[in-house]
């Protein structure tokens, strides 16, 4: 085998999805390792290093074991590693229904159009923004969602604005998310009703399960 084609995993693991419009089913979690972003906010930091060298078949029988339909391929920054594109395409060729969480940062145009993007649009707060691939944003179909971690009055002014340039409102399913323990959801909650924003809040439910801090939830 390729080693091209090896994947470095740090997690397969059975959840509540805690994010995006299919938050609360369960859902499969492919963690791969590595990210080439340093987000201010990051919460998956154990991600960035080590890791177990799973091949792609392996990576399909594990999840094939859990009976699960809908699947996230997640990081880090799953679409880091090459073997992540042929990877989601083999999941949606069996079936599932596979969401990618990227953030931004890779061209997401190779990916196999049966994945649902979750693009992840750095905000100034996450200090990352100029790390964005812009051209990601205008890729976005009506199955796709973009996301925006907002930490404060400034990141959301900022996200306001680029869902007005880029009519992502028309064009994908926009999500608005506070960091956890930095921008209390209520306040968020505020600015959007306010301004009448064409975009759903979201919080992160496994944060709201389970210990903040634990790893494969």
């Amino acid at each position: 085998m390729s080693t091209s084609s090896i994947l470095r995993v740090t997690e397969i693991f059975h959840s509540i999805q805690g994010e995006s419009s299919f938050a609360g089913l369960p859902c499969l979690f492919i963690r791969l390792t590595g990210c080439p972003l340093r987000c201010a906010w990051c919460d998956s930091e154990y991600t960035f290093f080590g890791g177990a060298e799973m091949s792609p078949e392996a990576v399909l029988e594990t999840v094939r074991s859990y009976g699960c339909s809908l699947v996230e391929v997640t990081g880090g920054e799953p679409l880091s590693q090459p073997a992540a594109f042929p990877l989601i395409a083999r999941l949606c060729d069996e079936g599932y229904t596979v969401l990618v969480e990227t953030s931004g940062a890779i061209d997401i145009a190779p990916l196999d159009p049966r994945a649902r993007v979750i693009l992840d649009v750095k905000c100034p707060g996450s200090g990352m923004m100029d790390r964005m691939h812009w051209p990601n944003v205008t890729r976005l179909t009506s199955k796709d969602e973009a996301k925006f971690v907002i930490k404060d009055r400034a990141d959301y002014t900022w996200a306001s604005g680029i869902v007005a340039q880029y009519e992502l409102g028309q064009r994908a399913h926009v999500l608005f998310s506070p960091v956890f323990g930095a921008l209390e959801p209520k306040q968020l909650a505020e600015w959007v009703l306010a301004d009448r924003l064409p975009v759903r809040l979201q919080l992160q439910l496994h944060k709201l399960i389970w210990n903040p801090d634990m790893r494969g939830v």
